[in-house]
């Protein structure tokens, strides 16, 4: 071990216990009462129960219940729910897919499309992490392997390490967002008993019905249009356009333009938003914000009932 070895030792950061039961390197757990039961059983019986039910059904004593043990014997291997929630988000993640001999080869943009792919399947198999929530860069090793991944697809194309971190967000905001959507069809479908199409189906009967050419011209002429009945997929529409649009910056970079300047991050003073002049600011933009829907709520009505007289006319 060098001189300075402990100096260094010393510096590292205190991990949580979730997070270092993720690595591996927590302190061993006092021996359970049984030996099958374990940290890896916990985790794995949590998330079949967020599978099945969503992460609220999810409670130290619903999973000793269903490992037949009691409560307290789950403490000696995850102190707290926050670190059961990080283990099952690590177990969840999972780690993405092998290359395949060749796919170094592939086109950036065609890596990227399958990176987006394998997150996504990972949130449709698991979508209770979607309700996991984020709280700053996750550091467990799955997430960072995902992370590394895409950095490293993007590692041949002429950026900054700034700018590929931003791209990787972007692609995850963008395939999260995704998630969010296609997980709201399918619980809504669920709940109703029907197919996510018969959803989609009545949504596009009431816009019909609910859209005006007079109150949402622009609206009304994509609906005529036949937009919302379309059998393409507009959330595979948007990654396309995400590639787009790093694909030109890609091209001016490489052309030798600058980078594009980023604008710090702006965080609201609690002090600021607790000022009470600050309230009465926000509370005066509902009041107005209230007055404008019920004007235009007015509006409809006197709309309806000038289209219902000329049509008597």
């Amino acid at each position: 071990m060098s001189p300075d070895s402990p100096a260094r030792a010393s510096s590292e950061p205190e991990l949580p216990r979730g997070v270092a039961l993720a690595w591996g390197v927590a302190a061993n757990p006092q021996r359970g009462p049984k030996r099958e039961l374990s940290i890896e059983r916990i985790v794995e019986v949590a998330a079949a129960i967020a599978d099945a039910e969503g992460l609220a059904a999810v409670s130290m004593s619903r999973v000793a219940q269903a490992l037949g043990f009691t409560t307290m014997s789950l403490y000696r291997y995850v102190s707290a729910k926050d670190d059961l929630l990080t283990l099952m988000q690590e177990f969840g993640t999972g780690v993405p897919p092998e290359p395949e001999p060749g796919d170094e080869e592939l086109p950036w943009r065609e890596r990227l499309r399958a990176h987006a792919a394998g997150v996504l399947s990972r949130y449709r198999e698991h979508p209770w992490m979607l309700d996991i929530p984020i709280e700053g860069t996750p550091v467990t090793p799955n997430n960072l392997a995902w992370m590394d991944s895409a950095l490293a697809i993007l590692g041949d194309l002429p950026l900054s390490e700034d700018e590929r971190v931003a791209m990787m967000l972007l692609i995850t905001g963008q395939t999260r967002w995704q998630a969010i959507v296609e997980r709201s069809y399918v619980e809504s479908a669920s709940a109703a008993g029907v197919d996510p199409q018969t959803i989609d189906d009545a949504r596009d009967a009431m816009l019909d019905s609910l859209v005006t050419a007079e109150e949402f011209p622009a609206l009304r002429r994509a609906v005529d249009a036949g937009v919302f009945r379309a059998d393409d997929d507009p959330l595979a529409f948007g990654l396309e356009r995400v590639l787009d649009s790093i694909e030109v910056y890609v091209e001016a970079r490489a052309a030798g333009e600058p980078a594009v300047a980023v604008p710090p991050t702006i965080h609201e003073d609690p002090a600021v938003l607790a000022d009470k002049k600050v309230r009465e600011a926000h509370k005066a933009r509902r009041e107005a914000e209230k007055r404008l829907r019920d004007a235009r709520k007015l509006e409809r009505v006197a709309l309806k009932e000038a289209r219902t007289r000329l049509a008597r006319s």
